[in-house]
């Protein structure tokens, strides 16, 4: 039977053609001489082993022959019409690049070079580069007129010389052609580009390796670096191999299978075929990431790395590998948001629909749940043997766990029990931050044990008396909760870690084998000492997925103080797949002027954030007062529906639910029906409005980010003004939400205001 290889297709497919070219592939793959194939050589062609196939009477499939011993593989290429893919077919080549060993596909050019003058790969347009995915969609050809932003990227900073960007580095065409293996043509053109705008112009037409290659090294990584990640030595071959094995061995490169992916089987195809958008990361993946999808590491692994950088696509991928590898074993994959949780199984599902699904806590195969639905089934399963877990973090035996407190107890604890608080102390906020850093961390369960406790970074400092006052409170939410038969979220967290911290000291028992976390910076201390708890320690233990820029919840800590010791094992991506440069510079200068530290306490970068994509600079409209904003956003989304986009790649997020009804009821007024959207999945038909908390883990074609007000984003601060340190870490969090909302948006990015502008802008830009 043929083998089949996927590369990225060149060609755009409609919905009714990709049954259609199923149908083709999957005959193809069980047999190629049968009938109606048509698999045939194109006369004078630039590679003879090109082949056509027939799709239906108006398609033909473009395929690369190559034997192998016993049989076959077909290196899929597109599809195009018919006349066309005899013209694509005439002009393309498989090759082996002669430095690296490589597998490429370029297009010969037919007759003028184009303007580059360097070979395109793939096709005349084109390909995106990895993780890219992006929709079928044209581009918007209504644009109402404003002013534009720039689009320079944080990691392409001037150099301060006249000189080409990569010759200011101390790249040369030696380096880039003989010890890298870039195109010569290619290689010309990246020296000679001025700037960003050209360089990107450069690349995206580009061999996606060559393309990503160049990225690299114009961020400022050295070759050494580059040549590490990309793996680019030369070919390890054996020198009696024939030129099909040594192209078929290229096509196995870590590089090559950016592009490049050996399909399974039939139902492997289909996916890859029929999957979308998720179709691209699911089959192709960038070195960097494959390599920490596989790799064994000694204990837990912290890998960081910015918004659309991939982290949770390797999440994923390390779970499937991980539940492959041992069919045996346990796989728990987690995050903080229950939407998040959501998006992630659906994923998996779609990634590998046969992969075995744990249905409990602790059953084989690979379960994903939220955080605090984990901290509930630990709970469930301990039953009333949580009582004694609970007498030393509550100080009283209680089987009562499964109900939740209000989010209003601590301000009836304050009144209750609160008149000797000093007035900067009576603030929920200050409570719950007390009660998750402090007391439940350290199973703090009398006063005696709160007057003794350490407090570091607690940023208000606490004599006798006010421990006094504030245990005072903490006995009366205690109390209260009792009463009810209620625990809150941290203390459920902090009651299940308890729990299985005791039983697998005493039995050896733990419910996984590997734990993956994903957005692990917005985990309390009370959540990492359960999942710590839940796996014994050793090889694989800990995967953790984080970036401490996107701490939209809870307060920054350290993993080593609650017995997760990284030791060395933690790396970072940079590359950003999913918006543009242009978008992307602006999410990252949200950012500046803050110091935001990761899971292991290093300070946090965010000036080497990178795309391989380019588009138009994000917008910004100012108005005087709401309703004319609602009617620049109204104009705004009926522009982007005129020139065709799928309105439910169309997104406008807002800070709260509050503005969230607003906006939907206001442009309801402006005859443009949008959806709100709280819990559950984006349906197809309409554009939606949900909050900038909720977007996350989403991405969009177009968003507008609404409301970007003074008052608006940042919030109030008036809960954190007990401490000067929380004020600050409340808006390193606000910070961190615009930047999360900013880079949802793929293509096109807008930003709307009523009256001043948020802080965050830095300044008022007003409208052209």
């Amino acid at each position: 039977m043929p083998t089949i290889i996927m590369s990225k297709p060149a060609s755009k497919l409609e919905p009714a053609i990709k049954k259609k070219a199923y149908a083709f592939l999957e005959k193809l793959g069980d047999d190629d001489t049968t009938n109606g194939l048509h698999i045939e050589p194109i006369a004078n062609s630039a590679d003879a082993r090109v082949r056509t196939g027939r799709v239906d009477d108006s398609y033909r499939a473009v395929l690369f022959r190559v034997p192998q011993e016993q049989s076959v593989v077909y290196v899929f290429h597109g599809i195009w019409a018919h006349d066309e893919a005899i013209e694509v077919a005439k002009k393309t080549i498989l090759k082996l690049n002669p430095v690296n060993g490589i597998a490429e596909i370029i297009t010969r050019p037919a007759a003028a070079p184009v303007e580059a003058d360097f070979q395109l790969a793939e096709s005349s347009t084109p390909t995106p580069l990895p993780f890219e995915a992006e929709p079928e969609l044209p581009p918007a050809t209504v644009r109402p007129r404003t002013e534009a932003l720039p689009a320079t990227q944080p990691w392409l900073a001037s150099t301060g010389s006249a000189l080409p960007l990569l010759v200011s580095l101390g790249l040369s065409r030696d380096v880039l052609v003989g010890e890298l293996g870039i195109d010569e043509t290619l290689a010309d053109a990246a020296l000679a580009a001025p700037g960003e705008d050209r360089l990107l112009t450069l690349l995206s037409g580009a061999v996606e390796w060559q393309g990503l290659v160049l990225l690299e090294l114009a961020a400022g990584h050295s070759v050494a670096e580059v040549k590490e990640k990309f793996s680019l030595a030369p070919p390890d071959v054996q020198a009696e191999a024939t030129e099909d094995e040594r192209l078929l061995k290229g096509l196995q490169h870590p590089a090559a299978q950016i592009t490049f992916a050996w399909i399974e089987d039939n139902e492997e195809l289909r996916r890859v075929v029929e999957g979308g958008d998720f179709g691209a990361w699911r089959v192709f993946l960038h070195p960097e990431q494959r390599k920490y999808v596989s790799r064994t590491f000694n204990g837990p692994f912290r890998l960081s790395g910015g918004a659309g950088t991939g982290k949770t696509v390797v999440v994923l991928h390390r779970a499937r590998h991980l539940a492959k590898a041992n069919p045996s074993s346990r796989v728990l994959v987690t995050t903080f948001t229950v939407n998040l949780a959501d998006q992630m199984r659906t994923d998996l599902a779609r990634l590998d629909p046969d992969l075995r699904v744990a249905e409990h806590l602790g059953d084989v195969g690979v379960r994903i749940s939220g955080i605090d639905a984990l901290a509930n089934a630990v709970l469930k399963r301990a039953g009333d043997d949580i009582a004694v877990d609970a007498e030393t973090v509550l100080g009283v035996a209680t089987s009562q766990v499964m109900g939740r407190t209000s989010n209003a107890a601590w301000q009836s604890a304050i009144d209750d029990a609160g008149g000797y608080l000093p007035e900067t102390l009576r603030s929920d906020a200050f409570f719950a931050a007390e009660y998750v850093a402090v007391v439940l961390p350290n199973l703090i369960a009398n006063r005696d044990a709160y007057f003794k406790v350490r407090r570091p970074g607690r940023g208000v400092a606490l004599d006798r008396a006010k421990r006094a006052a504030v245990w005072d409170v903490i006995e009366s939410y205690r109390a209260k909760a009792r009463i009810d038969g209620t625990v809150d979220f941290p203390e459920a967290a902090t009651l299940a870690a308890a729990y299985r911290r005791r039983v697998g000291a005493t039995t050896g028992e733990y419910l996984a084998d590997h734990v993956l976390v994903d957005e692990g910076q917005d985990l309390s201390p009370a959540h990492w000492q359960l999942l710590r708890a839940l796996v014994a320690e050793g090889p694989n233990d800990l995967f953790i997925a984080e970036d401490s820029h996107q701490r939209i919840y809870g307060h920054r800590l350290v993993l080593s103080a609650y017995g997760i010791k990284i030791v060395g094992r933690s790396q970072r991506l940079t590359l950003n797949y999913r918006t543009t440069a242009q978008n992307l510079g602006w999410a990252v200068r949200v950012l500046e002027g803050a110091q935001f530290m990761d899971l292991e306490d290093g300070a946090e970068q965010s000036s080497d954030y990178r795309s391989a994509r380019s588009g138009p600079a994000p917008r910004q409209y100012p108005c005087t007062d709401l309703s004319g904003e609602l009617d620049k956003a109204a104009a705004l989304v009926k522009a982007w529906l005129d020139g065709g986009v799928a309105p439910e790649t169309i997104a406008i997020l807002v800070r709260d639910t509050v503005q969230r009804d607003r906006v939907v009821a206001g442009l309801g007024e402006r005859v443009v029906t949008v959806r709100g959207v709280d819990r559950g999945g984006i349906k197809v038909g309409q554009p939606v409005v949900m909050t900038m908390h909720r977007a996350k883990g989403t991405e969009f074609s177009r968003v507008l980010l609404f409301g970007v007000s003074e008052g608006s984003i940042p919030g109030s601060m008036r809960e954190q003004n007990y401490s000067s340190d929380a004020a600050t870490d409340a808006l390193l969090r606000e910070r961190s939400l615009l930047y999360v909302a900013a880079t949802r948006a793929r293509d096109e990015l807008a930003i709307s205001w009523s009256g001043t502008a948020s802080e965050f802008l830095g300044g008022d830009p007003s409208e052209d």
